[in-house]
C-alpha cells in the first residue's frame, strides 16, 4: 500500500514539472515578443496551482487495503459489465423478435405469391418484380398504421446494410458460384473478366464524371468529386438474378448465357470492391497526396483487394477439397455436410476482417469448391449441398427484394429529380460505352460471334438490383447527401427492374418476329419455353454430372478422352489439379455410395406406405415396381 501512495505521489510530480517546463516556455516566448497577453499567462499560472492542489488532494487519499493498484475504484451503478445485458435488452429483444416476425410473414406471403405464378403460368414478370411490388405494399400498409396511431412499425421495417453484406449476400453469391456451369465459366474466364472488370470501371468512371460535371454545373444535386465517384461505382453493380431469368428466356447460346450471367457475378464482387476503394481513398492520411498519386494508390488498392480477396477464396476452397479427399466423412453426410457450411463462410469471415472484399473470397471459393470439393463429397452430401444452398439463396433473395419494396415507404426520401433523370441516362450510357466496344474487343478472340442484337439485349438487360441499394445505404456522408444518393439509387433500381425488366419479354419477341423463322429445339427435342422464373429453372432435376461416383478406371478414360480433344490451362488441370484435389472412388465405395442411396429410398417407400392418407393400393405398388427395376438396373451395370 506504502509503495502505492508513493508512485501516486512521484506521478503527481512529474505532471507538475512538465506543467511548470510548459509555463517557462509560455514566459520565454513572451519575452521574444510575442503578442502574449500578462493577463492570460497569470489565470494559466492560476490554472496550474489548482490543479496542483487538486492532484495533491487525489494523492493523499489513503488507498484500499488490496494487493492490486486500481482496487481503490469501484463501479458505480451506472456502469455497465460488458458480459451483462444492459438495461435496454429486453426491449432489445422484443424489437428483434417483431422484426424476424415481419421478415417471416413476408416471405411467407412471396413464397404463396410465387406459388400461384407457377401454377397459373404466369412467367412473363419476373419474380423479383412481383415480390417487390409485395414489399411496396407490406410498407405502404405500415405506414399507414404508423400515420393512424395504430403501431410504429419504422424500425421493423427499416433495411439493414449490416444485416444485408453479412447474412443476405454471402450465400446469394457463394450460390451463383457453387452452381455456376464450370466448363463453360473457365473456357471464357477471359472474356467475363473483360465485361466484368474494364466493363464495369468504364460504367462507374461515365456515371460519376457525369455528375460531378453536371453538379459543378448546377443542372444536377452537387455532389463533391468522391461522393459522385462512389455513388457512379455503386450504380454500376449489374443484377445476377433479372438478368439470368432474361437470358434464360431467351435461350441464347449456352456460351453468351455464361458470358452475361458469369459477367454479372464478377460484376457484383467487382463493384463492391472499387466501391470500398474509392471511400477509402477519401480517408483524411491520403489528403496530402498529390492527384496522381491517389490514383496510383486507388489501382493499387483495387488490385490487392481483388487479386488477394480471390486467392483467400481459391486457398480455402483448395484447402477443403484436400480435406475431404483425405478425411473419411463420406460414411457420415452429417459432418460432411458441416464441413462444407464451415468452409462456406471461412474465406468470407477472413477476408472482411483484414479489410479486404468476403464477397470476392466467396465468389471464387464457391467456384473452386464446385470443382473440386464436390466431386469429394458422397452422393447425399452433393444433393444435400445443391439442394440446401438453393434454397438458402432464394429466402436471402426474396428476403433482399420484399426489402427494396419496403424501402419505398420506410425509409426519409430527399427526392432531386433533375438528379434521378439524368443518372439513369448516364447509367445507360455507360452501359452502351461498356456492352459495344468489348463485345468487339472480345469478338477477335472468340470463336462464338457476339452478334449486334446479342449486344442490344446485353445493354437492355443491364438492371439495378439490391446490392446498389445495399451499397448506397453503407455510405457515410452528410446525412442530406445520403438520403439524396439513397432515394436516387432506390429510384434507378425500381425503374431498371419494372420498366426495363418489364419490358425485356416484348422486346425478345419483336426481335425474334423479325429474325429469320426457325424452330429451336433443345437437345431433349422439347420446345423452347419463354419464362422469366428463375425458381423453375432451379427446381429441374440435377443434371447427370452433379452425382459423381466413377471408378478409377472410369476417371482414368475420362481424364483421357477429354486431354484430347482440350488445350492450354484446361487439359493442365484436367492432367494435373484434378487428380490432386479430387478422391478416385473404388469399386467397393461406389457400392457403398449406391446402398446409401438405396437405403434413403427405402426409408422414403416405408414412410409412404405407413401415411393413411396418400398410401393405396395403386400408389405403393407403382414404388414398389419402381425401385425393383431400379435395383435390377444397378445390378447388371455392376
Amino acid at each position: 500500500m506504502k509503495m502505492n501512495q508513493r508512485f501516486i505521489r512521484t506521478l503527481s510530480l512529474l505532471v507538475l514539472l512538465i506543467q511548470n517546463v510548459c509555463v517557462i516556455e509560455t514566459a520565454e516566448i513572451t519575452r521574444e515578443g510575442h503578442r502574449t497577453d500578462a493577463n492570460t499567462t497569470r489565470q494559466i499560472v492560476e490554472k496550474l496551482k489548482d490543479e496542483k492542489s487538486n492532484l495533491l488532494n487525489v494523492s493523499a487519499v489513503p488507498v484500499a487495503n488490496n494487493d492490486t493498484f486500481f482496487s481503490h475504484h469501484h463501479p458505480s451503478h451506472d456502469e455497465l459489465d460488458p458480459a451483462l445485458p444492459g438495461k435496454g435488452a429486453a426491449e432489445e429483444e422484443h424489437h428483434n423478435s417483431l422484426s424476424i416476425f415481419l421478415v417471416l410473414v413476408l416471405l411467407g406471403i412471396c413464397i404463396l405469391l410465387i406459388h400461384v405464378m407457377l401454377k397459373f403460368h404466369f412467367h412473363y414478370v419476373p419474380e423479383s418484380v412481383a415480390v417487390i411490388f409485395i414489399g411496396a405494399l407490406v410498407g405502404l400498409f405500415l405506414k399507414l398504421m404508423s400515420y393512424q396511431n395504430v403501431a410504429d412499425w419504422a424500425k421493423e421495417a427499416a433495411f439493414s446494410p449490416t444485416i444485408f453484406f453479412l447474412v443476405l449476400l454471402p450465400p446469394i453469391i457463394f450460390e451463383s458460384g457453387y452452381n455456376l456451369h464450370k466448363g463453360n465459366f473457365f473456357q471464357n474466364i477471359g472474356s467475363i473478366t473483360v465485361f466484368a472488370v474494364f466493363g464495369t470501371l468504364i460504367s462507374a468512371m461515365i456515371v460519376g464524371s457525369g455528375v460531378y460535371l453536371l453538379g459543378l454545373a448546377d443542372i444536377a444535386y452537387k455532389l463533391s468529386f468522391i461522393e459522385s465517384f462512389a455513388f457512379g461505382s455503386l450504380i454500376s453493380a449489374v443484377d445476377p438474378v433479372a438478368t439470368l431469368a432474361i437470358f434464360q428466356a431467351l435461350d441464347v447460346d449456352p456460351v453468351l448465357n455464361m458470358l452475361v450471367f458469369g459477367e454479372s457475378i464478377l460484376n457484383d464482387a467487382v463493384a463492391i470492391v472499387l466501391t470500398t476503394t474509392i471511400l477509402e481513398v477519401d480517408s483524411p492520411e491520403l489528403h496530402s497526396m498529390s492527384g496522381g498519386q491517389l490514383v496510383l494508390h486507388g489501382v493499387g488498392r483495387f488490385c490487392l483487394m481483388f487479386f488477394a480477396s480471390a486467392a483467400i477464396g481459391v486457398a480455402f476452397a483448395l484447402a477443403s477439397a484436400l480435406l475431404l479427399k483425405y478425411v473419411e466423412l463420406r460414411r457420415n453426410p452429417s459432418l460432411e455436410f458441416s464441413m462444407m457450411m464451415v468452409f462456406t463462410y471461412l474465406p468470407y469471415a477472413l477476408a472482411e476482417g483484414i479489410h479486404l472484399s468476403g464477397i470476392m473470397a466467396i465468389l471464387f471459393c464457391g467456384i473452386v469448391m464446385s470443382h473440386y470439393t464436390h466431386y469429394n463429397l458422397s452422393p447425399i452430401t452433393q444433393i444435400t449441398m445443391k439442394q440446401t444452398m438453393r434454397t438458402i439463396a432464394f429466402i436471402a433473395e426474396t428476403s433482399v427484394f420484399a426489402y427494396l419494396g419496403l424501402g419505398i415507404f420506410s425509409f426519409p426520401h430527399r427526392l432531386e429529380p433533375a438528379l434521378v433523370i439524368w443518372s439513369i441516362v448516364l447509367c445507360l450510357l455507360g452501359r452502351l460505352v461498356n456492352i459495344f466496344p468489348l463485345s468487339a474487343l472480345v469478338n477477335r478472340f472468340r470463336q462464338h460471334k457476339i452478334t449486334k442484337k446479342m449486344m442490344f439485349i446485353m445493354w437492355f438487360s443491364g438492371l439495378r438490383g439490391a446490392i446498389a441499394y445495399a451499397l448506397s445505404l453503407h455510405l457515410e456522408f452528410e446525412m442530406e447527401t445520403r438520403r439524396v444518393i439513397v432515394t436516387t439509387t432506390l429510384i434507378i433500381v425500381l425503374f431498371t427492374i419494372l420498366v426495363l425488366g418489364g419490358s425485356t419479354m416484348p422486346l425478345l419477341k419483336c426481335l425474334k418476329s423479325k429474325s429469320p423463322t426457325r424452330n429451336r429445339v433443345r437437345k431433349s427435342g422439347a420446345p423452347v419455353n419463354a419464362t422469366l422464373s428463375k425458381t423453375l429453372k432451379l427446381d429441374q432435376p440435377l443434371e447427370s454430372d452433379v452425382l459423381s461416383e466413377m471408378t478409377e478406371e472410369e476417371m482414368d478414360v475420362t481424364l483421357i478422352q477429354q486431354q484430347q480433344a482440350l488445350s492450354g490451362f484446361i487439359r493442365f488441370d484436367l492432367q494435373y489439379l484434378f487428380p490432386i484435389f479430387t478422391h478416385r472412388f473404388s469399386r467397393n465405395e461406389v457400392r457403398e455410395c449406391r446402398m446409401q442411396m438405396s437405403n434413403l429410398a427405402s426409408q422414403w417407400q416405408q414412410a409412404v406406405r405407413s401415411s393413411p392418407v396418400v398410401a393405396s393400393s395403386s400408389v405403393t405398388q407403382h414404388i414398389a415396381t419402381s425401385l425393383h427395376n431400379s435395383d435390377a438396373n444397378e445390378n447388371i451395370t455392376e
